[in-house]
């Protein structure tokens, strides 16, 4: 008999059943009786011998990057509802850093939150066989997460550009290392093939502002009408750098990124852009890992994706810049 079972039998989340069995006062008394009701009939046991002090951790990879803050957010809030204290780690986009920060961690946490994990596939399943491990922007086989929809967001940005005209466009990569990259370039690329846009991958870059100064750069100079950049950071560095050498946007390029960070509607043009539920990401991605501490598989949650048009983009210039 697991947290979940519960759950399902009383009809509420995850994390309401361990707030209503770990911290009763933050629930409702109703709430709260009918949880342990419900828990007493399916002889549901709260272990208090786990020797944990009701620890999660989450690994980012930039906490800098404001998409991170919602994230961020969600996910400490759902932990303290459900009476666990977040612990988050800065691992500064080094997978060996991720890598060396996970092991010390899983002696002293009841389990790990991944967000966009630059561990290999066998590095993930060798710390999931010691310690329940949850992914966020990163899907595989076996493991429970919450993904933000690459697919569809790509897609949106193909069409808008084809819409607009544009018939030569490039992408901006981000790290290698990066899976949420190769998805998005996989949707861009696939789009664009069905609706016979060429699309070219430069970099890849580091996903920073400076970074996306560099990009600008050898954007313009592969001769492209519009720029996809492979997240916000890169996209308003890329903007930045336009600007300064006299580029207009969207009148000579279109710029697209994807997240939809804070700031995005407001630099100058505010940035057409990918936009998806990070805040809701962080509270699902607590609540996997609640399920698979119950003692549960757990699912891989896919959470929908829309484009937030804006000044960035705009029909394909009669002349492209030089």
């Amino acid at each position: 008999m697991t947290l979940t079972d519960v759950a399902r039998e009383a009809d509420v989340a995850i994390s309401t059943v361990s707030r209503a069995l770990s911290n009763p006062d933050r629930v409702s008394r109703a709430t709260r009786e009918h949880i342990q009701d419900v828990a007493r009939r399916l002889g549901y046991q709260v272990n208090r011998q786990t020797g944990r002090a009701q620890l999660l951790a989450l690994l980012i990879h930039d906490v800098t990057n404001p998409h991170n803050f919602a994230l961020i957010r969600g996910a400490e809030a759902q932990a303290r509802a459900a009476g666990y204290t977040l612990v988050l780690c800065h691992t500064e986009q080094s997978a060996d850093l991720e890598a060396t920060q996970a092991e010390r961690l899983r002696s002293t946490v009841d389990g790990l939150m991944l967000a966009a994990s630059r561990l290999s596939d066998e590095q993930l399943a060798g710390l999931a066989g010691r310690t329940p491990t949850v992914l966020f922007n990163r899907q595989l086989a076996g493991f429970a997460g919450v993904v933000l929809d690459p697919a569809d967001g790509g897609r949106q940005i193909v069409e808008h550009l084809h819409a607009l005209g544009h018939r030569r466009i490039a992408y901006l990569a981000g790290p290698r290392s990066a899976w949420m990259n190769e998805q998005r370039w996989r949707a861009l690329s696939g789009t664009a093939k069905d609706l016979g846009v060429e699309i070219i991958r430069l970099g890849p870059f580091l996903p920073t502002l400076e970074q996306g100064v560099a990009a600008a750069d050898v954007g313009l100079a592969s001769g492209v009408s519009a720029l996809v950049a492979f997240n916000d950071m890169m996209a308003i560095g890329a903007l930045q750098r336009l600007a300064r050498r006299g580029i207009a946007v969207p009148d000579e390029i279109s710029v697209v990124g994807f997240d939809d960070i804070f700031g995005a509607d407001f630099c100058h043009p505010p940035l057409s852009t990918v936009s998806a539920p990070v805040e809701e990401a962080g509270r699902l991605l607590v609540d996997q890992m609640l399920t698979v501490l119950a003692g549960s598989a757990g699912t891989q949650l896919n959470l929908p994706s829309e484009l937030r048009i804006r000044e960035s983009t705009g029909p394909v210039p009669i002349s492209l810049p030089t």
